[in-house]
């Protein structure tokens, strides 16, 4: 394999502190490699220097004759008054008529959120919301073939189905790749190799994040058994020194143990039973209860429709769904910001709910960080431990000697931090988590999931962040925007399985009638995709009906079996309706 990128001894320090101290690395043709590391760490500035929008202090950047590259950066502009049009296709060369239909560019734009745009490319990015802005220059270095793609946080701003398109297509790429991300479930399944940029350092490892974390435990067994061997000849030399002569001594043994064994004694992330008879105790029996529900948007959108929902005490639930489809707007109802068109609000006598915004406007700018955090408390009972306003501080990210900062100079994923340390102090006993992973490195939310592991209360996350809310919550639900909450047994897969149909159904609804002909043609090859889906969903039911059979005896499992099956059932009613409509337009 070729190496497109190389870079030797290489160097980079804004201030006193060096980001990159001598490192040396390369990327290979075909190679996937994700990177990882603290907020403020160098991957940045590494991967601009990888790049050439960042020239090193000193060192060596070498790239291979003739290297196709496309750089999306967090920092990267748009130009000013161009059209999503010239963003998206010029690029590829030649005349715009030769792409602007073409099927693999109009695939790109629905699958990371830009459907809308679909038909109206002729848009000016200067009037996109910044998360349109972001996808629009992930697509214009999508479109093209390329021998490396360099991606800086690409997941920030798309839903879960966005997501796993997203890594879906990178892995079906013959591009190397070199990405920012602290998605661990996008790291894990895109990444063959992971970079971890720390102390001006770059280390390396083989495989995602899974077997980062694994190499990461290792090196720290290791550290720590090295640490104590010192501790130990340290003694025994002063032992030396004041007794004479030392008595014959046989060495310790270590072994390297297999990776499981490193979490062989490791405990559950939480005592679920525990935690529910606190969070009674705490909550009552009434936490929060929507009966009959109407929820509208502010332009009379109905987003929810005779929703009843009662939230229990200790319950903690994903919320997933589109961009646009209600998440928040559903967080803001439970909340009581936001007035019902019909049905009531029933709210606990003893609940406070804490609840942790997208925008950071809520924050003291005057203040330093600890006073920022002690003006909501001095101390707080975390699970069956009571911790100081700096040590929870710490705990997610801010040493001592941090805490001392005004909020003002605060970057944006330490703005977020602060945030989330101040709804935690205030010891809410409902906590409502709107997107939290924003902004926010690998190492911190691992902090984050720590604390909420102990955390006893009842808890709604809204997160495009699959792992977080596989790891810290016990149930999903999903808005399809159909005016329902629909429970999801099977967590995010199922969720991504009712989407992929939904889309195939409905997506023969974008037929346009520019001719009979067209039309008809365009019909038939729809109905030909129902046809398919049809029989997999024909399927699919026959293999629900046995299961059913089999847990007869089993009624947890049959409940959630009869779910699935109430939900493909209606899923193969709407695709044979769609059937019949495409028969007619296809004759």
């Amino acid at each position: 394999m070729a190496n497109l990128v190389n870079l030797e001894q290489v160097s980079k320090s804004f201030g006193i502190a060096p980001l990159l101290d001598n490192v040396s690395l390369g990327v290979l043709t075909g190679e996937r490699i994700g990177v990882v590391g603290l907020n403020g760490g160098g991957k940045t500035t590494m991967l601009e220097i990888l790049a050439g929008i960042t020239e090193p202090d000193s060192g060596r950047v070498s790239r291979v004759g003739g290297l196709r590259m496309a750089v999306v950066t967090q920092r990267g502009h748009l130009p000013k008054g161009a059209s999503v049009r010239s963003v998206v296709l010029d690029p590829l060369g030649g005349e715009e008529h030769e792409w602007a239909g073409d099927a693999r560019i109009r695939n790109i734009l629905e699958g990371i959120g830009l459907r809308e745009l679909e038909d109206d490319l002729d848009a000016k990015v200067d009037s996109l919301s910044g998360g349109q802005r972001r996808r629009v220059a992930l697509a214009a270095a999508l479109v093209q073939d390329l021998d490396l793609l360099v991606l800086d946080e690409p997941t920030n701003h798309l839903d879960v189905e966005g997501v796993q398109w997203l890594a879906q297509h990178l892995l079906a790429r013959r591009s190397a790749l070199v990405v920012v991300t602290h998605d661990r479930w996008f790291l894990d399944t895109v990444a063959s190799k992971t970079w971890e940029v720390a102390d001006g350092r770059v280390e390396s490892y083989e495989g995602g994040y899974n077997d980062w974390i694994f190499a990461r435990a290792e090196r720290t067994r290791q550290a720590d058994a090295a640490e104590s061997r010192r501790r130990n000849l340290a003694r025994k030399e002063l032992a030396w020194l004041r007794r004479g002569a030392p008595a014959r001594t046989s060495k310790p043994k270590y072994r390297i143990e297999a990776a499981e064994a490193l979490i062989a004694d490791v405990p559950q992330p939480r005592d679920g039973v525990a935690l529910a008879a606190f969070a009674r105790r705490r909550l009552g029996r009434v936490v929060v209860e929507l009966e009959d529900a109407t929820i509208t948007t502010p332009d009379g959108r109905v987003l929810l429709e005779d929703l009843t929902w009662r939230l229990a005490p200790g319950e903690r639930v994903g919320l997933v769904g589109v961009n646009g489809s209600g998440k928040t707007t559903l967080l803001r109802a439970i909340a009581g910001e936001v007035q019902l068109q019909s049905g009531r609000r029933i709210q606990g006598q003893t609940v406070s709910i804490g609840w942790l915004r997208q925008e950071l406007d809520d924050l003291p700018g005057g203040m330093r960080v600890l006073e920022a955090v002690q003006e909501i408390a001095g101390r707080i009972q975390l699970g069956d431990k009571e911790i100081s306003a700096g040590q929870l501080a710490e705990r997610l990210g801010f040493s001592p000697a941090r805490q001392r900062t005004p909020v003002r100079d605060l970057s944006g994923g330490e703005r977020r931090r602060l945030q989330l340390t101040r709804i935690l102090m205030s010891e809410p006993n409902v906590l409502l988590l709107d997107e939290p992973t924003n902004d926010l490195d690998i190492d911190t939310l691992q902090q984050l999931e720590d604390l909420l592991d102990n955390w006893a209360g009842t808890m709604i996350v809204i997160s495009h962040d699959r792992y977080l809310i596989e790891r810290v919550c016990d149930s999903e639900w999903a808005l399809f925007g159909d005016g329902k909450l629909t429970h999801l047994p099977g967590g995010i897969p199922q969720y991504l399985e009712r989407r992929a149909a939904t889309d195939a159904v409905s997506g023969s609804t974008a037929i346009k009638p520019a001719t009979d002909g067209a039309a008809a043609r365009a019909a038939r090859k729809e109905l030909a995709k129902v046809e398919r889906l049809i029989q997999k969903l024909d399927a699919q039911e026959a293999k629900l009906h046995a299961q059913l059979a089999a847990a007869a005896t089993d009624p947890a499992a049959a409940l959630a079996l009869d779910a699935q099956l109430r939900q493909v059932v209606a899923e193969k009613e709407a695709a044979e309706h769609q059937w019949m409509e495409l028969a007619e337009l296809a004759e």
